[in-house]
């Protein structure tokens, strides 16, 4: 009752709307300085006087970046990120049906070994990974990079818990009708989980895309590279150039912000169940 009043007390929204102004001011700065300075000369710059806006306007900073293998880089991150999604959203809705609504020997130990692999750090397990892909003849391969990803415990415990508010109802008469667990789980589960399936897209993509250590380990080549490790490489080739490294920076962030935007409302929405959930 007392949070449904000060949401319409019109000091409390006020001051609501200000702070969120604020805080998204303050994370959408950086982004908006990399890309105002991936249009500026190499003298704007490093200029003592900084400016927000580019004075002499350039396009030579993308001109050069497009020399370099900057589009080979940039399909390779979004086939792996998208790969990673795909395949990460399809087994994890598939294991965490199966979890939540299915009863098997070694259930509640096989999801209790689940949630303890969260607690285990990337690094651990590294060196069996690195062996893993030499064996599978993997490494210096996007692959080695994606399939690491498709078994995140995380998205599994996730759309477990979506998949926990499923009707049994529903189940059972998908199941007296004759559709079999295929149908059922496209037809009936699939539509009701696409809320967290939208939040683990989301995730899975911005988490792959961001993954610059393994990406780091696993591939070597130039033309494998992925568009962090170009970037980086650009860095420790060209440390100066600033204006082609935020030039490739920018060029990096628009799949990431384009995913956002295609799935807001489904991460949104799964977000909302939860808070309803709770």
């Amino acid at each position: 009752m007392k949070s449904q009043i000060k949401a319409h007390n019109p000091i409390y929204r006020g001051i609501s709307i200000i702070i969120l102004f604020a805080l998204a001011i303050f994370f959408f700065f950086p982004l908006f300085w990399i890309i105002s300075g991936s249009f500026k000369p190499a003298i704007e710059i490093n200029s003592a006087t900084p400016t927000l806006f580019p004075i002499n306007f350039t396009l030579d900073n993308y001109q050069r970046l497009f020399q370099q293998p900057a589009l080979l880089w940039l399909f390779n991150t979004v086939f792996m990120a998208v790969m990673a999604m795909a395949l990460t959203c399809l087994t994890a809705a598939l294991s965490g049906y199966v979890l939540a609504k299915k009863r098997f020997f070694g259930q509640a130990v096989l999801f209790s070994l689940l949630v303890s692999a969260m607690a285990l750090p990337k690094q651990v397990i590294l060196i069996p990974l690195l062996r893993e892909m030499a064996f599978l003849k993997l490494h210096d391969n996007l692959w080695a990079v994606i399939l690491p990803t498709v078994g995140w415990p995380f998205g599994v415990f996730l759309m477990k818990q979506f998949s926990e508010t499923i009707p049994g109802e529903m189940l059972e008469a998908a199941k007296i009708d004759g559709a079999s667990e295929l149908r059922t789980f496209t037809s009936v589960v699939l539509p009701i989980v696409k809320p967290g399936v939208g939040a683990l897209a989301i995730f899975t993509f911005i988490s792959s895309w961001n993954d610059y250590f393994l990406q780091l380990i696993m591939i070597n080549s130039t033309p494998k590279l992925t568009i962090s490790l170009g970037i980086a490489k650009l860095q420790a080739e060209m440390s100066t150039d600033f204006g082609l490294i935020m030039a490739g920076a920018a060029l990096a962030s628009i799949p990431i912000i384009t995913v956002f935007l295609i799935f807001q409302k489904y991460f949104t929405q799964g977000i909302t169940m939860g808070a309803v959930k709770g």
